[in-house]
């Protein structure tokens, strides 16, 4: 493969190739998204607001989400890394994102998962006391419903059907792994009764877990590439060359009243005098364009491939090769037909 000279691609992205035997690394830096949105059923801006914030609903209360306050960031990765080669020919090494607190010593800070138990109404058998101060800022992927995918949905889009104080009704949503690793809106998971683990957790260096959060501190989420549907979720957006992700958190709030973490948008007159405070993408990619069975990429389809495959069997991992959303006995058939 011819080696690629490096070059500034725009203002907001800045690419970075190097170039080996088998494949290119892209490292890109993004320091604005291509769109943001406050994703709450009120927000009469969507896609022009100039702050996002993220809260629960009340415990035990029958209307919206439980993550009813969700903040989606979307960064367009195709001028920067090459797509449609196909979600297997990438391999994510490392990819952050940073929010910047718009609030000034509002929330406790919290970097660990909280059990669903503990956003239980009180009077619930299951319900346990948080061990910790304050909720934590969490990103999970955008998954779409209501006629809306990754390829039509835009910052603007009408926020759900129906009767928007209904529980599960927003066309785009924070998109999670299920027990069984498939994908699931994760809005609910209160209701639901599960915890889901995130893609990562809010952290902000130099900070006390239960310090009050001050105003412009920088937050950093550290996907973790290392987990399989982590991986294949980051694998189809940069082989679309759309990444979204969604930040939520079930910051304890009251009707109308509360007190809960708000994040700069990108249309904020701070961030647009100054240049910073959006929401920010560092991520670097490895990409070797080969066969979609060919798993590790080495240039054949055999024993290795099919023992990946198997080990992902029934999750939403890299061996879903009809893109149904699980490894199943499709995939394998497809593999089989590309051994060689």
């Amino acid at each position: 493969m011819p080696r690629p000279t490096p070059r500034i691609l725009t203002p907001l992205a800045i690419l970075a190739i190097t170039a080996t035997a088998a494949a290119d690394t892209y490292t890109v830096v993004m320091p604005t998204p291509t769109l943001d949105r406050w994703n709450y059923p009120f927000n009469p801006t969507p896609g022009s607001r100039i702050t996002a914030s993220t809260f629960g609903n009340e415990p035990g209360a029958p209307l919206f989400d439980n993550r009813d306050g969700q903040f989606i960031v979307g960064f367009d990765t195709a001028a920067a890394v090459p797509p449609g080669l196909g979600a297997t020919s990438y391999t994510i090494t490392s990819c952050v994102v940073e929010l910047t607190y718009a609030n000034d010593f509002v929330v406790e800070y919290d970097p660990t998962v909280d059990p669903y138990t503990a956003f239980l109404p009180p009077t619930d058998p299951a319900f346990v006391e948080d061990a910790d101060p304050g909720q934590p800022i969490e990103l999970f992927g955008v998954g779409f419903r209501n006629g809306f995918s990754l390829g039509n949905w835009v910052e603007t889009s009408p926020f759900g059907a129906g009767d928007l104080l209904q529980p599960s009704v927003r066309n785009a949503f924070a998109l999670g792994t299920g027990s069984k690793g498939q994908p699931v809106d994760v809005s609910n998971s209160v209701r639901q009764r599960f915890t889901p683990q995130p893609f990562a957790v809010g952290t902000i260096s130099d900070l006390k877990p239960g310090s009050l959060v001050p105003i412009n501190t920088r937050m950093r989420f550290a996907l973790d590439v290392a987990r399989a549907d982590v991986q294949a979720y980051l694998r189809t957006a940069v082989d679309a060359g759309k990444l979204r992700l969604t930040a939520t958190s079930l910051t304890k709030v009251v009707q109308q009243g509360g007190s809960f973490p708000t994040f700069y948008c990108r249309e904020n007159p701070i961030v647009t005098v100054t240049g910073v405070g959006a929401a920010r993408l560092e991520m670097t990619v490895v990409a070797q364009a080969c066969t979609p069975a060919d798993l590790n990429c080495d240039g054949s389809v055999n024993a290795q491939d099919l023992a990946t495959l198997l080990s992902q069997w029934g999750t939403a991992g890299s061996a879903d090769l009809n893109g149904d959303g699980v490894v199943g006995a499709p995939d394998i058939a497809a593999l089989l037909s590309a051994w060689g």
